[in-house]
């Protein structure tokens, strides 16, 4: 009796270890989940390849000196630090995790550039325990609390919108549209047509469903203080600014723009122009226009503390300014680590 009772004792303290095990095993590999009003980075820079976004003073983003592997640094551009070792993009940032759109092409040489690696990844703010979401080509994607939106492609489907949670799971089509999901605030996203017309629609992440909300003809909107930034297609590529709160329209600049960021301060724009091109910024109203720097360039990215671009067809150098007051050209040179 005394050997069963040993028997038993022991076989309930494995079980319990067991237990034990699982729970802290599935506590340490679960997502923790995000407020609805989490966002992964601004439309601004995500409408910019997003290769850079910030958060509690940390900056991520894809060295292009470094075939745009993922580092971090402090938003002063101090201690760099590399988390991994492909060309990323689209990056977000939420909680304790970043998540990115990542390809070996990019960056890859010899076997690992021959065996193609892309796809949607997950990765702490250090760099470690990566894991692949959805193995699969995508544009564009935009953390809104617990779910990526991301416009995904393959050879079949094509470009449509899907959503997947931050845990890989409730993977799902949201619309067999082309939709940028870019232009996200308190779990609204703000998107333009593609097809039928370039109104402003809005997708409400909470029942997926869509509205209109403003028959304009438009392209890549941004959210800013109640305000829809956006350039307008049926003038030239102009910038403007639509009002969500009394639904009226203001216009910025006549320029005809490449691409554009909006910050706290400024909206930065490339001019598009066949004498007199350059780099821009201007008021949120349109006020005080000025040259940044003349000539073709694209990516533009603001943190809080810089503007980077680079030349149009070119990586690099990557050049940078100060987000606010004065403008001060320089290089952007981070380290280069192994």
């Amino acid at each position: 009796m005394k050997k069963n009772w040993k028997a038993f004792l022991f076989t309930g303290i494995v079980l319990l270890a067991l237990v034990g095990a699982g729970a802290v095993s599935y506590l340490s590999g679960r997502i923790p989940s995000n407020d609805i009003s989490v966002t992964g980075n601004t439309a601004g820079n995500l409408n910019n390849g997003g290769l850079f976004a910030e958060s509690n003073g940390k900056v991520y983003f894809s060295n292009a000196y470094d075939g745009g592997c993922l580092y971090s640094m402090n938003a002063d551009e101090t201690d760099y630090k590399k988390l991994s070792t492909t060309s990323s993009s689209s990056i977000n940032v939420g909680g304790n995790y970043l998540y990115y759109y990542m390809d070996s092409t990019e960056s890859g040489t010899g076997m690992g550039y021959v065996v193609r690696t892309f796809g949607i990844y997950r990765c702490k703010l250090d760099g470690k325990d990566s894991a692949c979401l959805d193995r699969s080509a995508s544009v564009t994607m935009q953390l809104c609390g617990d779910y990526l939106y991301y416009q995904h492609y393959n050879n079949k489907e094509f470009t449509k919108l899907y959503k997947i949670k931050t845990d890989k799971s409730g993977q799902q089509v949201v619309s067999d549209s082309i939709i940028n999901p870019a232009a996200c605030h308190n779990g609204i996203i703000y998107f333009n047509g593609t097809e039928k017309d370039h109104y402003l629609y809005a997708l409400d992440t909470r029942t997926d469903t869509i509205s209109t909300v403003f028959e304009g003809n438009l392209w890549y909107p941004v959210y800013k203080d109640n305000y829809i930034y956006y350039m307008d297609v049926s003038s030239n590529y102009r910038l403007c600014r639509y009002s969500l709160y009394n639904n009226t329209v203001e216009i910025l600049t006549n320029d005809r723009v490449d691409t554009f960021n909006v910050g706290d301060y400024y909206i930065y724009y490339q001019k598009n122009s066949s004498t007199d091109p350059a780099l821009m910024r201007m008021g949120l109203d349109g006020s005080s226009p000025e040259v940044v720097m003349p000539g073709n360039f694209q990516n533009i990215n603001l943190t809080s503390n810089y503007v980077y671009f680079n030349a149009f067809g070119a990586s690099t150098p990557v050049y940078h300014t100060p987000v606010n007051g004065s403008v001060n050209i320089s290089t952007f040179t981070p380290e280069v680590l192994k």
